[in-house]
Order: C-alpha cells, then sequence, then structure tokens
C-alpha cells in the first residue's frame, strides 16, 4: 500500500449497522412508560443531524437528555453493538488490521462504546477519535467534553484540520458530517455507504457510492474478502418471485431488478445483457439462444421444482450452475392433491355450482368416501411418496409406479407396469417429472384401461397428458372426475385469458398452475434457492446443483480460493497444478469434482501470490471459467 494513503471510516450505521444512542435508549428506556415516544423522537433528531438540516451539537444535547441513561447501560450496549457490527466489515477484517496504522474512526457517538469494538477488528485505540461523555455523582449520562472539536458543528473538519495527515484522506460513512469533510477540502474522496442505511440529502451529494465495504476497497484497489464486490452482482427475478428472495438478495448487497411475468425468448436476449444471477419459476424458457446473450451469468435459479424449461446442457457448457427447490413445494402439491380427490369423490364442485345458481340438490347418489379406495400413484418421487404416507393414513390402499426403482413408504405397493395399475386403482394421480420422453405419456390408451368411473388428477407437467383424450374420457364417463393443474399451453401473466376444452365440463376442478403456490411453499422456495446461490457465489459450493458436479466444500480461512470450470477432457488438472508451481504458489487444499461434460476444481492457495497466477489460470487449455475468492 502507499504510504500516504489514509482511511477515514465512521463508526454509527457504517462500522455498525445501527446508530448507537438509539439502541442505548432501547436499553435505557427499557421501563419508561413513553418508551416508544421517546425514541421516535430521539431518532428523528438523529436522522436530522446526520442529514444536515439540523445543529449536530444541539441535537447531541437534546438526545442525552431524552435518553436518562447510566454509566451502568454502556455494557449492555456494548454488548448489543458487537452483534450489530455491518455485514461487509465483519468479512474484512484482515484489512481492518492489515492498514491499521492508515485507519482512523472518528465519529460524533462516543469513546466508551465505540473503542471496545473497534479495537476488536484490529482498529488502534489511538486512532480512534470520538466524544466523552460526562458524569454526575449518581453515574447518569449527563453531557459531552464540549472542548472536543467533535462534540460541535463541523466538528470533524476541525478534527481533520488538526490532525492534518500527511497524505490522500479517503472518507467512508452515511452522514452529511461526513461528507462535510470533502467539502471542506480535506479529503480527495467521500463515499456515501448505504449498506445500512441510505440518506437521500447525502448520497445526492457523494461523487461515489458504497453498498458496501467490499466495494470500497475494490474501487480504491485494496484487498477485499470476496472476489466479486457484491453490488456488482445483477439479479433478474421473473414470474413474481417471492419478495423474501428480493429481500435476501438485496441484504447481501447485489442489485435486484423483479419482472411480474414471464419473458419471450427474444425479450429475455435483450434483458439477460449484464446479468449475473436470473431467477425464474416455471414459464421463461432459458435457451441456448438467450444464454450466448448472457456475458455475465454466473446462475440460473429456478424457483420451482422443475428445470426442464432451462438448457441444462447450454447452461454446463457456459460454466453457469442451476438451482432449483426440489422440496419446498412438495406438500402443498400434496394437499392440494387430497383436497381435490375427496371434493371429486363427493361430487362437492357440482354441487357447489347448483347452490351458487340457487338450486338445492341434497342427495348422496355419486358421492364417496376416499377410505378404502385404492390410489395410484404415477411417479413416486418427492410429492409422489408424501402423497403415499398421507393417503395411507386416511385410509386408502395405495399403489404406485415409477420408471426408477424406488422405495416405498408404508404399505404402499409397487406396480410392475403402468397398465397394471391402472387396472387396479380407483383414483390415478400424476407426479410425474417435464422431461420430453415423458409427452403425451397419458392419452386415449391409458385413460381405456382405467376402471370406469375413475377419478384422474394431473398436477404434474401440461404436457404429459393428451388433452383431448381426456375430454372424451369424461364425456364418456369413463373418467367420472378430473382434477387439472397443468395444461399443454398456459398465459404467460394474469391478463392473458386462458382457453381449454376441460373448461365447463362436469365434476371437473381447474386450477391455474397453483399446486405449489401456497404462502409456506413460495417462502420456503425464496429462502432456499437464494441460499444455494450465494453459497456458490461467495464459497464455490455446488452442492443440490441439478447441472453441476456437486462439491460441498470447507469454510475457507486464511486462504484464497481458485475456482476453475473446464471442460472435462484429459490434462487439464496437471496443467492447473504446472501453472501454481510455475508461480510458486503453496496449495493448501484441492477439490476435484466431474461429470461427462465439466470439471470442477476448486484450490485454496496462501494468502500471498503473485498476481501473475490469475493470467495464467485463465489461459489454461479448455478453461470456460475462472474466478477467485478471497
Amino acid at each position: 500500500m502507499s504510504k500516504d494513503k489514509y482511511f477515514i471510516i465512521d463508526f454509527d450505521s457504517t462500522f455498525t449497522q445501527v446508530e448507537a444512542l438509539d439502541e442505548l435508549g432501547a436499553i435505557s428506556l427499557q421501563n419508561h412508560p413513553e418508551r416508544e415516544r421517546i425514541l421516535e423522537q430521539v431518532k428523528q433528531i438523529t436522522d436530522s443531524a446526520m442529514a444536515g438540516k439540523s445543529s449536530f451539537s444541539e441535537g447531541l444535547t437534546q438526545r442525552l437528555s431524552l435518553l436518562q441513561a447510566h454509566q451502568n447501560h454502556l455494557p449492555q450496549l456494548i454488548d448489543k453493538l458487537k452483534d450489530k457490527v455491518s455485514e461487509s466489515v465483519r468479512r474484512n477484517r484482515d484489512f481492518l488490521q492489515q492498514y491499521a496504522d492508515h485507519i482512523y474512526i472518528i465519529s460524533s457517538g462516543f469513546k466508551e462504546f465505540i473503542t471496545p469494538i473497534v479495537t476488536e477488528y484490529g482498529i488502534k485505540e489511538g486512532n480512534v477519535y470520538a466524544n466523552t461523555f460526562e458524569l454526575d455523582e449518581q453515574g447518569n449520562l449527563v453531557g459531552f467534553d464540549t472542548q472536543n472539536p467533535l462534540s460541535l458543528d463541523k466538528g470533524k473538519i476541525k478534527l481533520l484540520e488538526q490532525l492534518a495527515l500527511p497524505g490522500d484522506v479517503y472518507v467512508l460513512g452515511d452522514g452529511y458530517t461526513d461528507y462535510e469533510i470533502k467539502e471542506a477540502g480535506l479529503a480527495n474522496k467521500f463515499y456515501a455507504f448505504t449498506e445500512n442505511v441510505v440518506r437521500d440529502s447525502v448520497v445526492a451529494k457523494a461523487e461515489f457510492i458504497a453498498p458496501t465495504l467490499d466495494e470500497f476497497l475494490y474501487q480504491n484497489k485494496l484487498p477485499m474478502a470476496i472476489s466479486y464486490p457484491k453490488n456488482r452482482i445483477s439479479v433478474l427475478l421473473l414470474e413474481n418471485v417471492h419478495p423474501q428472495a428480493v429481500e435476501l438478495f438485496r441484504k447481501e448487497g447485489y442489485q435486484v431488478e423483479t419482472v411480474s411475468g414471464a419473458l419471450s425468448e427474444e425479450e429475455l436476449c435483450e434483458k439477460i445483457k449484464n446479468v449475473s444471477i436470473l431467477g425464474i419459476r416455471s414459464k421463461t424458457q432459458v435457451t441456448r439462444k438467450v444464454l450466448e446473450h448472457a456475458n455475465r451469468l454466473m446462475c440460473v435459479g429456478a424457483f420451482c421444482i422443475g428445470t426442464n424449461q432451462i438448457d441444462l446442457d447450454a447452461c454446463l457448457e457456459a460454466g453457469i450452475t442451476v438451482f432449483n427447490a426440489p422440496y419446498s413445494n412438495t406438500r402443498s402439491v400434496v394437499e392440494l392433491a387430497l383436497g381435490e380427490i375427496i371434493m371429486l369423490s363427493r361430487g362437492v364442485v357440482d354441487k357447489s355450482n347448483k347452490m351458487h345458481q340457487g338450486n338445492w340438490d341434497k342427495s348422496a347418489k355419486g358421492s364417496f368416501e376416499v377410505r378404502d379406495k385404492k390410489l395410484g400413484i404415477v411417479g413416486y418421487g418427492n410429492i409422489g411418496a408424501q402423497l403415499s404416507v398421507l393417503a395411507e393414513a386416511m385410509g386408502m390402499e395405495v399403489y404406485y409406479y415409477d420408471v426408477v426403482e424406488k422405495l416405498q413408504l408404508g404399505n404402499a405397493r409397487k406396480c410392475s407396469t403402468l397398465r397394471e395399475l391402472l387396472e387396479k386403482v380407483d383414483i390415478v394421480t400424476l407426479h410425474v417429472d417435464g422431461r420430453p420422453e415423458n409427452r403425451n405419456i397419458f392419452g386415449a390408451e391409458e385413460f381405456a384401461a382405467m376402471k370406469d368411473g375413475s377419478i384422474f388428477l394431473n398436477l404434474s407437467r401440461g404436457h404429459v397428458v393428451d388433452i383431448e383424450a381426456l375430454v372424451q374420457s369424461i364425456k364418456s364417463g369413463k373418467i367420472r372426475g378430473a382434477g387439472v393443474d397443468v395444461f399443454p399451453e398456459e398465459p404467460a401473466t394474469n391478463s392473458d385469458p386462458f382457453e381449454s376444452e376441460l373448461c365447463g365440463l362436469p365434476n371437473v376442478i381447474l386450477t391455474p398452475h397453483v399446486g405449489g403456490s401456497t404462502s409456506e411453499a413460495q417462502e420456503n422456495i425464496a429462502n432456499f434457492v437464494p441460499n444455494r446461490i450465494m453459497d456458490y457465489i461467495n464459497s464455490g459450493n455446488t452442492y443440490g446443483s441439478v447441472n453441476f458436479p456437486n462439491l460441498q466444500l470447507p469454510e475457507l480461512k486464511n486462504a484464497h480460493r481458485l475456482i476453475h470450470i473446464h471442460a472435462n477432457v484429459p490434462g487439464v488438472l496437471a496443467n492447473i497444478n504446472q501453472v501454481l508451481a510455475k508461480n510458486h504458489v503453496n496449495i493448501l487444499g484441492q477439490y476435484l469434482k466431474t461429470n461427462e461434460r465439466v470439471g470442477y476444481v476448486i484450490t485454496d492457495i496462501d494468502k500471498a501470490y503473485d498476481k501473475q497466477v490469475v493470467s495464467d489460470m485463465k489461459q489454461v487449455a479448455h478453461t470456460i471459467k475462472f474466478r477467485i475468492l478471497y
């Protein structure tokens, strides 16, 4: 590092996620009858001063008067603040320790709680500048040292003038008082820190924005804990992905854009440019053509179970990992299947329709219990297996058929052929995946093999059933009730019309692809998929990826992690290690996993290395993608 660079870092809402005096008030006013009102008043005074709208000195006096705090409250405050250190600061402890001689904490807060926090991260106590409390005889915090320049308006300017740091000064903070240092000509650059709070008046003045400490370090070519600034990772989420996913990505520091509906191939080709992470549900098609326009894409997240809408081979060839949510909505689909089985067995839909028309049809005709009925499950995966257990608990006799050998649960009976199952059962429910070979697997021949008066459900994929054959089977009475949640052609958005030959048929439940659309399922998916993606970006873990070799890696400690994706041909690993040897790099750990198409090599190396190794690794023959984690 150049010896003439100095870094000024604010404390409240920068080094920590919160304003310390606000947190002190939450402690000191814990049993006060007007606690919430006073805390809101304290917050308003803080925000006004930090936005440059009021006198800082007067506001500090007002806040201390309102807080009614005692020195005995300070240990509690310190413990609380230790848990509130900003995430990007936690990640970059190494930077703070390595450059401790040139890092200053300059805050209008108080040394009594600031020093114990920042010194744990390597900040030198002598480089901490802040106010100090004045106490009365009872130990109440009644004031502050008015001779300290930081207690005054424009106090940070006065302090910097006194320090007269002999070099370039870079300021990182969230408040107007931080900006004033640059305005006064005492700093080369001011970075508005927005990880915890965004003050519009401050951001408007700032030439530079730092959503995280990582970005600040990146822009100044300083070592950081991650290889890629998180605010430079852009996320595109389509088809009304649950807000929880948006929140998780934004909390991580990613830039997120949402689109309510699906996009056509042409629309996505245009939209995918410069996108790092794409999140979709079932309607958006991620084709090879789309991927040819994806110049920065690292991951695709399918916020659903199926991935047939994604060209997995093309993603693999481009070094793009794909993650889905194979279990998150299982219970929701199973519950809908059970509910429809009961309603169709009882003829509830037709009776309900008649009631809405003013007709009273109290009759047991065509109404049956599901107990003792034979349920046939086609596809015994996660959903089929759980449905099997719950149906059996309701007294049903369960049979299943799957092209893959599966262990039956409970008393379920396996059928050797689909026809064997169809001839035995009273109710057939499909839970197969959407692979191309499953197209129209259920047609006129299969319906003909079923018992007369059977019930049929398809909550799996729209293209697996011949709709015309189903319609004819319902009209002929072969099928006395059907529940369909998925269709060969589905509207792209809720504003588009739905048309189907199934509309208007008796004892038929039609639902708009909502088998997994419960609040619980969507929230589960919205937690699961982003966490898999962020784990891959931050640590290289591919565990759970549907197209990549699965590697579950140990935590990265005191090392750099080299991530190398390459075509699976002989000699690549040897070439990688030759590059490392040529550059005198010490390998701390190495992990390799391959599939028939690609190899995935993770190499942990010593902290010290020549930058030439990065260029050389990218030049290894058959490299698809390379990146480094710090």
